[in-house]
């Protein structure tokens, strides 16, 4: 049986500028179980927030206002409910943990996800360290004790 012999030869420039791909940073968020949820090009905390309910807009198409996010999430869409706001009522497709079943963020349209031009993200919902509670998760808690 013949030797089988062979090269490589790995090469590289420091010429070479670097591509939109390689300089995005992007950030992974968990469940509080420690389910992956969400990668996104932006770290949350420097997304807009909602008035309402200081959810985290997550703009999810392209429109006049701004381009859309780049994110991936991995959830499971259940019956929508019905919200009463002032003004009048919102629909809600609730977003929800594949593996705990918490909820973590909702939209105003039904699937398929990102249909809408939003997605919402509850605040203490994610953390960006596996297993363990974001520091916002039980902050309202702390107001209705006091």
């Amino acid at each position: 049986m013949p030797k089988v012999v062979s090269r490589s030869a790995v090469s590289s420039s420091t010429d070479a500028q670097p591509t939109a791909s390689s300089t995005a940073a992007l950030r992974v968020y968990y469940c509080i179980c420690g389910e992956f949820i969400l990668v996104i090009d932006k770290s949350l905390a420097s997304l807009p927030k909602r008035t309402t309910d200081s959810a985290i807009v997550i703009r999810s198409q392209d429109s006049e206002a701004g381009k859309a996010r780049v994110f991936k999430l991995n959830v499971v869409m259940k019956d929508p409910i019905l919200i009463e706001r002032q003004g009048g009522h919102e629909r809600q497709y609730r977003l929800h943990c594949p593996r705990c079943s918490l909820l973590v963020g909702y939209q105003s349209t039904p699937l398929p996800i990102k249909s809408g031009p939003f997605v919402y993200i509850l605040k203490g919902a994610l953390t960006q360290l596996q297993g363990q509670v974001p520091s916002d998760a039980f902050e309202d808690e702390k107001l209705i004790q006091s």
